[in-house]
């Protein structure tokens, strides 16, 4: 047994201390950091409240629910940062991207602390294929509501297809490597072409935001 709460104020008190001592983009990007581990841990109550109340088997929980879940949980700060403080675009990509390191890094951590890290195997997958999926996750979400913005198509309907792409993604994820053998060698190199293939056009597109 663990105690996420803890692991979570060991992380994120010296990220706090340095806030005092970083640059305006650096203090956004910790900020969400520290804002992706918390949701981290908020998710992880409500998933458990929902798999103990809906009593699925655990395969089913990761394929249909936690997808949900975690990028709706995940893509609320990000709405709310672009909504109340009208971020410029790099600037919300920025906050986002922080959001998926700092889940995918807190959720790593508790990962690796309840099932030990003996295992290199399990140590890359965790950090090469579920942790870079949560910061593409959040990234494509961004992306999406840059560009409806930009095209000033911003609507209920719009946001709702936006945070499809990332909850698509997840799940398609959580598929592919819930069983063994070739699917889940897809699944598990998918994250990473995933973001070699975004940051082309990010770095085309994008530069000049």
């Amino acid at each position: 047994m663990i105690y996420a709460e803890n692991i979570l104020i060991c992380i994120a008190v010296p990220l706090l201390v340095s806030l005092f001592f970083v640059t305006k983009s650096a203090k956004r990007f910790v900020g969400a950091f520290l804002t992706g581990m918390a949701i981290c841990l908020i998710g992880a109550y409500i998933g458990g409240f929902i798999d103990i109340t809906a009593a699925m088997p655990e395969g089913e929980t990761s394929i249909f629910l936690s997808p949900i879940i975690e990028e709706i949980i995940k893509f609320l700060p990000i709405l709310f940062y672009m909504l109340i403080f009208l971020p410029g675009n790099r600037d919300l990509l920025l906050f986002a991207v922080g959001i998926g390191a700092g889940f995918a890094t807190f959720e790593n951590c508790c990962y690796i602390l309840s099932s030990g890290a003996d295992s290199l195997p399990y140590v890359m997958i965790r950090g090469l294929a579920v942790g870079v999926m949560h910061i593409v996750c959040t990234f494509v979400l961004s992306m999406a509501l840059v560009l409806l913005r930009n095209f000033k198509v911003i609507s209920f309907a719009g946001i709702v297809g936006a945070l499809s792409l990332s909850m698509s993604f997840h799940g398609l994820y959580n598929l592919l490597v819930s069983e063994p053998g070739l699917s889940s060698y897809i699944g598990y190199a998918m994250p990473l072409l995933s973001a070699a293939i975004l940051y082309l056009p990010y770095k085309r597109s994008f530069k000049n935001l």
